[in-house]
């Protein structure tokens, strides 16, 4: 499994409908392989409990990344850790109406990703980090969006977020790249290290 080959610490699956979403047969190879400490996480958009728990049934400890338009009763309502994604406006961020994104949803890590039309995350582009800096100062938050080898380093410095994470930043021709995911870990714990 290259992402813990690479030195991660989570292990991130589609299981939204996507062209990137796992299939049951692969899903089921991954939980007999991932070490002990590597964290599985499911990402979701707009998910039924159902949908939920036969992820759940393969993995009984898998975090839920939820990337649609969640409610925070809803959110609120799973067990087990959490994470929601909040969308952040790349040429003009508000950070007093992240923050009050944030709120409603005081039990879940808070991932924030670039906003685009009509897609629910893996949009490659970055946002201003310094807008969520005051939510990184009062509870765990996860940053994406547009994250490279290059960049990540600064956002950690900047942000100092909980987690980062990447998809097509360490993607050559749409394909995992082993050189740039160690590139991108080796980034990540030097700057977190600094």
């Amino acid at each position: 499994m290259l992402a813990v080959e690479t030195g991660a610490d989570a292990v991130g699956m589609i299981f939204a409908p996507s062209v990137r979403r796992i299939t049951e047969g692969a899903a089921k190879h991954i939980a007999e392989e991932l070490p002990p400490f590597i964290t599985p996480v499911g990402v979701f958009v707009n998910p039924s409990r159902d949908d939920i728990a036969r992820a759940r049934s393969i993995f009984p400890d898998l975090v839920i990344q939820l990337h649609g338009s969640e409610s925070p009763s809803f959110v609120s309502s799973i067990d087990g850790r959490v994470i929601k994604t909040i969308h952040v406006d790349t040429q003009a961020p508000d950070s007093a109406a992240l923050q009050r994104s944030v709120n409603e949803h005081p039990r879940a890590i808070v991932l924030f990703d670039s906003a685009a039309a009509g897609l629910s995350g893996g949009t490659g582009v970055a946002f201003p980090w310094k807008a969520v800096v005051p939510s990184a100062r009062s509870r765990q938050v996860i940053v994406a969006g547009g994250l490279t080898p290059e960049t990540v380093a600064q956002c950690v410095q900047i942000v100092r977020p909980y987690g980062v994470d990447v998809r097509s930043g360490i993607e050559t021709d749409g394909r995992k790249d082993r050189n740039k995911m160690r590139a991108f870990v080796k980034a990540v714990k030097d700057a977190d290290e600094a």
